[in-house]
C-alpha cells in the first residue's frame, strides 16, 4: 500500500556530505554534496534535474534510491521515509542509471528481464506477461532473443529502462540515461519515456542536454554546488527576463580586446565566445538588440562577419544566465570571507 503523501517525491532540509581522512596528518574532511534541498515532485508528472558535474544531481539520485542515507533532512518517496521504510521504497522506485553496466551481457535481453523479473517476485505468468509487453513498449521485440552482447549502446539502455518498469513502479529515476548514446538512439529513447509519462509514471530525470529537459519535463530544478537555484516549467524558466534577447555573430578574427568592449556596452547582460571550424560564434544576452546589434557592426569595422541572428532565450541560455549569477554571488560571498 502506497504512502498518502500527495507529492512522490518529498524533500526537505536534505544534506548529504562525504568524509575523507589523511592518515599521515591524521585530519578527517568533510565536502557537501547536498546542503539544505527542499523539493516536491508531484506524481505523474517529468520532473527535470539539470546543474554541472559535481553539482549533486547524482547524489540526489542516490538518496532518493535509498543507495545513500541523508547526512540531515527527511526524505519520502511514494510516501515512505527512505531511510526508516527503505525497503518499501525499494518496491516502489526503479532506477536506470547512464552507461550500459547494469545488464548481463552473454544473456539475451529476454533472459536479462526474466532474470530481474524473478528478484522483483513477480509469478511465472506475470514475469512472462510483463516482459512481453515492456520489450515492445522499448521498442526491443524483434532483438529480445539476441544476446546482449550484440546490442548497440541505444538498445542496451532501451533495456535497462525495459527492466526498471518491469514492477510497474510508481516513480523512475533516470540519471543521465542517453548519455553517450547516438541521435537516432537517443531520439527512440525519449520517445519511450514520453509515453511512460503519459501513461503516469511519475520521473525524475537528470541531463546534461537542454533540448531534452526542455522537450520532456513539466518542472525543472536547476542545482549548483548542492542547492536549487532556479525552479519552474521551462517556458517560465526562459521568461526570467522578459526583455531579453539573443544576438547570435558569426565573425572570423575577433580580437580579444573588442569581445571585452562588446561584453561593456550598456545593454548588454552577457557575452559567450565559442568556434565553429574558423568561425568565432558569440553569443551576446542584450535588453536593446537594435542598438547593440548597430553598437557590433561599430566595432567589428574591418572583421569580416557571417550571420547575425536575433532570437529569443532558450533553456541553455536561462540555464548559463542562473549559474553565472550562483557564480558571482558565491565569488561574492568569499571576498567578504576573506576581507
Amino acid at each position: 500500500m502506497a504512502g498518502s503523501d500527495a507529492a512522490a517525491v518529498s524533500i526537505r532540509k536534505l544534506e548529504r556530505g562525504y568524509t575523507s581522512s589523511t592518515l599521515r596528518l591524521g585530519r578527517v574532511t568533510y565536502r557537501p554534496a547536498l546542503r539544505g534541498i527542499d523539493l516536491d515532485i508531484e506524481r505523474g508528472t517529468l520532473f527535470g534535474l539539470l546543474g554541472p558535474n559535481g553539482s549533486g544531481k547524482t547524489t540526489l539520485i542516490k538518496v532518493l534510491s535509498t543507495l545513500l542515507v541523508p547526512s540531515a533532512g527527511a526524505v519520502k518517496v511514494a510516501g515512505f521515509d527512505v531511510v526508516s521504510r527503505a525497503q518499501a521504497v525499494r518496491q516502489r522506485i526503479g532506477l536506470v542509471l547512464g552507461g550500459d553496466r547494469g545488464v548481463y551481457e552473454r544473456l539475451s535481453g529476454r533472459d536479462n528481464l526474466r532474470l530481474f523479473a524473478h528478484l522483483y517476485g513477480l509469478d511465472h505468468r506475470e514475469q512472462k506477461r510483463r516482459i512481453d509487453e515492456m520489450v515492445d513498449v522499448v521498442g526491443l521485440t524483434a532483438d529480445a532473443d539476441r544476446r546482449v552482447e550484440g546490442y548497440s549502446r541505444g538498445m542496451r539502455q532501451r533495456l535497462q529502462l525495459a527492466r526498471g518498469m518491469l514492477h510497474r513502479p510508481e516513480v523512475l529515476f533516470l540519471d543521465e540515461p542517453t548519455n553517450g548514446i547516438d541521435p537516432v538512439g537517443a531520439r527512440e529513447l525519449r520517445e519511450v519515456v514520453a509515453r511512460l509519462r503519459s501513461a503516469g509514471t511519475t520521473i525524475l530525470l537528470t541531463t546534461h542536454y537542454m533540448f531534452e529537459a526542455d522537450e520532456l519535463s513539466d518542472q525543472i530544478a536547476i542545482i549548483y554546488q548542492g542547492l536549487i537555484i532556479a525552479r519552474g516549467t521551462p517556458q517560465e524558466l526562459k521568461r526570467t527576463d522578459e526583455g531579453l534577447r539573443i544576438l547570435d555573430v558569426e565573425a572570423f578574427g575577433v580580437p580579444d580586446d573588442v569581445i571585452a568592449r562588446i561584453e561593456a556596452l550598456p545593454s548588454v547582460v552577457a557575452v559567450t565566445a565559442g568556434h565553429r571550424g574558423a568561425a568565432q560564434l558569440l553569443e551576446v544576452q542584450t535588453h536593446d538588440h537594435e542598438r547593440t546589434e548597430a553598437a557590433i557592426h561599430q566595432l567589428l569595422a574591418g572583421v569580416r562577419i557571417g550571420r547575425v541572428v536575433t532570437r529569443a532565450p532558450n533553456l541553455e541560455d536561462a540555464y548559463v544566465t542562473r549559474l553565472a549569477e550562483a557564480q558571482r554571488q558565491g565569488d561574492a560571498v568569499r571576498n567578504q570571507v576573506s576581507a
